[in-house]
């Protein structure tokens, strides 16, 4: 089996031709990517419910929208806390800037994924975070593949692979961030933000 580059910490940006409707216009942050498989959550799918009628102790931390999001069609039920850390950006660290030389450290319930973007622990006090969170955001399920699926779905031309910035995970305007994604790229894919939503108007 080829070794599987690992893609945890990227965004995955639907291409104009991805016909799931599960994703179409999504934006989804990695935050698991090996030979096992990879899951995900998506960025800019805010749901009705706030986070306050499920959630109430993590509501004051949640950012603006202060809702749900449908983190992906997998396990609905199932709640995942993503949280940005200021100051704990591995972007300073390492040559490459990756910060994966940087495991480990990082408050207690908060769990690094990429750079300053981790995991939280729900079951924790939020009191326990609620000094160091720079922005939490709530999500209900997540999007998941299998072993190679996903490189399947990349070789098919599905998704852009591009790199996260921490403000995409508390984006206030989660219906603008596929255009504000794509449109910071420094390439032609900055020119397909301004694809139409529905092409046979055009």
């Amino acid at each position: 089996m080829t070794e599987v580059s690992s893609l945890t910490g990227r965004l995955l940006v639907a291409t104009p031709a991805l016909a799931d409707p599960n994703f179409d216009r999504a934006v989804v942050l990695l935050l698991d990517h090996d030979e096992e498989g990879s899951l995900g959550v998506v960025l800019n799918r805010p749901t009705p419910v706030g986070v306050a009628d499920i959630l109430q102790p993590w509501a004051e931390l949640a950012g603006e929208p202060g809702v749900v999001f449908q983190g992906g069609p997998v396990s609905l039920d199932s709640a995942l806390g993503v949280a940005v850390v200021p100051g704990e950006a591995g972007e300073l660290d390492g040559p490459t800037g990756d910060g994966a030389d940087t495991d480990g450290d990082g408050p207690l319930g908060w769990r690094r994924v990429h750079g300053a973007i981790g995991l939280v622990d729900l079951e924790a006090p939020p009191e326990l975070l609620s000094a160091e969170l720079g922005s939490l955001r709530i999500f209900a399920g997540y999007a998941g593949w299998g072993p190679g699926q996903l490189e399947e779905e990349l070789a098919e031309g599905a998704w852009y692979v591009v790199e996260s910035e921490p403000g995409d995970v508390s984006s206030p305007s989660p219906e603008r961030l596929w255009r504000a994604v794509l449109r910071r790229q420094r390439n032609e894919l900055a020119m397909v933000a301004t694809y139409p939503d529905d092409p046979s108007l055009n």
